[in-house]
């Protein structure tokens, strides 16, 4: 076969997870900035594209929304193809390790840290300065959109952007399972450019692609404030990709495929 079954699919992730565990501190934060870089460049791309088309975004709104989740998986594909350690996929590969006995929660936690700080890095590098001091949004109707889009992601309550963070997780988390089920790159790039499409264009919420659009409005002049960008949606939203990657995926697979 020219994929991987599910069974094994749980022992590809173990096998990456403890990879990652004994990564050294300096190069998983350099994975980690590459990570977040490439989910903000593809968070650049879909708010350039999807963001550009106004008049489709007034009368056709899923059309729009679409546009935006056709080009975003970018991000994602770079971090499975060339390499990276971004938070949400690992926040499913290190549970069944951990529930097996294989790793221990600190060196969950040790990477889980250190990641998520190199991604927010790589997210603030691309807003800052490939984005907002190079000028790209500077001119409507991408700087309307960018600021849209922070003020409607930190406008909603706590426990909606908590549970629109398990929708984005358990999808992203499921495409980097898929990617590793196959064997050659044209699967790998099918496998999550479905599953990454789909949770934009519903509108779930990413904590890393976040890092980068809330960010950037904030650069922008947003009137969304950075303690609101951090409590009303970066925390919720985290904390839902965690439920949705860790649970919903590493979770369910382990118990399913590796529990004895």
């Amino acid at each position: 076969m020219n994929y991987l079954t599910p069974k094994e699919l749980v022992a590809k992730a173990t096998e990456g997870a403890v990879s990652r565990s004994e990564t050294s501190v300096s190069k998983t934060l350099v994975l980690a900035f590459m990570a977040g870089a490439y989910i903000a460049l593809g968070g650049l791309l879909a708010v350039m594209v999807g963001g550009g088309v106004p008049g489709i975004a007034a009368s056709n709104p899923g059309i729009q929304k679409f546009l935006m989740g056709a080009v975003f998986p970018l991000g994602l594909m770079l971090c499975a193809i060339a390499g990276a350690d971004l938070f949400t996929g690992n926040t499913a590969y290190f549970i069944p390790p951990v529930m097996s006995g294989r790793l221990k929660v600190t060196q969950l936690m040790r990477n889980w840290s250190l990641v998520y700080f190199g991604n927010f890095i790589g997210a603030l590098f691309v807003a800052y300065f490939m984005t907002y001091l190079s000028g790209l949004f500077d001119a409507s109707p991408w700087n309307d959109s960018i600021l849209g889009i922070a003020e409607a992601k930190t406008g909603n309550p706590f426990y909606k952007t908590f549970l629109k963070g398990i929708g984005a997780n358990w999808l992203v988390a499921l495409a980097m399972w898929l990617s590793f089920a196959s064997k050659d790159v044209i699967g790998k790039l099918a496998a999550i450019w479905f599953p990454v499409m789909a949770f934009v264009t519903m509108g779930y919420e990413h904590s890393v692609a976040n890092m980068f659009f809330i960010p950037t409005a904030i650069f922008y002049g947003s009137p969304v404030s950075w303690s609101e960008f951090l409590v009303s949606n970066l925390l919720p939203a985290t904390l839902g990709n965690i439920v949705g990657g860790g649970g919903l995926v590493g979770l369910l697979y382990w118990y399913v495929y590796d529990r004895s």
